[in-house]
């Protein structure tokens, strides 16, 4: 049986740290769906055709910190306006998503586009000045010469670009329950995602 949980939300707003902890919480699978891009783009830099590298996917192609590079990001930016990387794409998410023991997905478009029949939909939002606060930190611990403002004027690029963009913009499903960790600890924040996912019933049973 499979237990699917799908978790939304802008950039920095904890999306990816809470899933992971979710998903270790509950014995689930893990996808952070903004690494399939990546993964695509990885094999592409290699000499790998787009299409043959997305229908060829697998989630050990995403446990490689290669993926975050400035190089790896322009090529995955360029393989995801191809129709039929999308549609590879699309279809390995949805399989995953069936995997039997639950499975928890993160991304922008989870709950709306690809498992609207989600068993749990989660929205983790927070304000556009906390995010930007996290990611300079980040930045900055990393040794990257940069100005708050300038990453708070990023974040707030980015926002109006996921919302306003026409296929699959970032809204919360209609039956999503929101989860705003501008005043959550990380432990606070995945404790209460778990108390969400425990509270939509059947967990166990249905597993």
């Amino acid at each position: 049986m499979s237990f699917t949980v799908a978790i939304d939300g802008p950039a920095a707003a904890g999306k990816g740290t809470i899933s992971k902890a979710v998903a270790s919480h509950f014995g689930f699978a893990h996808l952070d769906t903004g690494l399939l891009y990546r993964a695509v783009g990885a094999k592409v830099l290699a000499g790998a055709d787009p299409v043959t590298a997305a229908r060829a996917l697998d989630p050990v192609d995403l446990e490689n910190d290669a993926l975050r590079t400035p190089a790896v990001a322009q090529a995955a930016s360029e393989v995801a306006v191809i129709p039929d990387v999308r549609a590879a794409l699309v279809a390995f998410q949805q399989g995953f998503a069936r995997r039997d023991g639950g499975a928890v997905l993160d991304g922008r478009d989870i709950g709306t586009v690809i498992c609207p029949q989600a068993d749990v939909k989660i929205f983790v939002t927070a304000s556009a000045e906390c995010r930007a606060q996290r990611r300079f930190d980040e930045l900055t611990g990393k040794g990257t010469d940069i100005t708050y403002e300038t990453v708070l004027a990023d974040v707030k690029a980015r926002d109006k670009r996921d919302r306003d963009r026409a296929a699959s913009p970032l809204v919360p499903a209609e039956d999503a329950v929101m989860l705003d960790t501008s005043d959550l600890s990380i432990e606070q924040a995945v404790a209460q995602a778990i108390a969400i996912i425990t509270d939509a019933g059947g967990v166990a049973s249905r597993l």
